[in-house]
């Protein structure tokens, strides 16, 4: 079976005065993460390791940090984009494995329904996600969340498997459909994105 891997890594500050979401969900916390969008650190770095596995550039790429389109936006989206270029290569996932490197707030409690939720967007059974947490002991970094993530894919072995890939994607396309129609209401931005990546090194922040 051919097979790939693919590393990602994010990270941001902590800022008062947004929510804190990670892994799809928001958490009680008083600080969130500074980003363009909702500043998800786990969700950007899987989705630039999906990405990866089939070098198919970065999140920066496709979501420039200065698209006013992509301001607060749920990083769900991003990770659909990134099952999107894993089909049209013809590969499925089959792992991820993610470590979140943190001070605060303790990952271990919620850890099980965050695993839930990232296999939920992912569209991927939950013994096919791992996320662990650990503390940034002797870095200085209270004040940063990072994350670093693997996944390993496969070359989807049928049609029936590429099918069942696009069942999972349409099925995220209404949350894209919600955000394209909520910036054209309020700022004015076109509707649509065109997919023209440049492969830079510059990541969403």
């Amino acid at each position: 079976m051919d097979t790939r891997i693919g590393f990602g890594y994010d990270s941001h500050v902590f800022k008062p005065g947004v929510p804190l979401r990670i892994g799809g969900m928001t958490l009680d916390y008083p600080e969130g993460l500074a980003g363009h969008s909702d500043g998800d650190v786990l969700l950007h770095a899987i989705t630039d390791a999906i990405l990866g596995s089939v070098a198919a550039g970065d999140i920066g790429s496709y979501f420039p940090p200065g698209d006013p389109r992509w301001k607060n936006a749920d990083s769900s989206i991003f990770v659909k984009l990134a099952l999107e270029e894993l089909q049209h290569a013809a590969y499925r996932l089959v792992n991820v494995d993610a470590t979140l490197v943190l001070a605060a707030p303790k990952i271990g409690p919620i850890a099980g329904e965050m695993r839930a939720r990232v296999a939920e967007i992912l569209g991927v059974e939950l013994n096919q996600v791992s996320i662990k947490a650990k503390t940034p002991e002797g870095l200085n970094l209270d004040n940063v969340a990072q994350c670093h993530a693997i996944v390993l894919v496969e070359r989807a072995a049928d049609n029936d498997e590429l099918k069942s890939m696009s069942a999972v994607i349409e099925s995220q396309k209404q949350l894209e459909d919600v955000v394209d129609d909520l910036l054209a209401s309020v700022h004015g931005v076109p509707k649509k994105r065109t997919i023209d990546p440049v492969y830079d090194t510059e990541d969403i922040t």
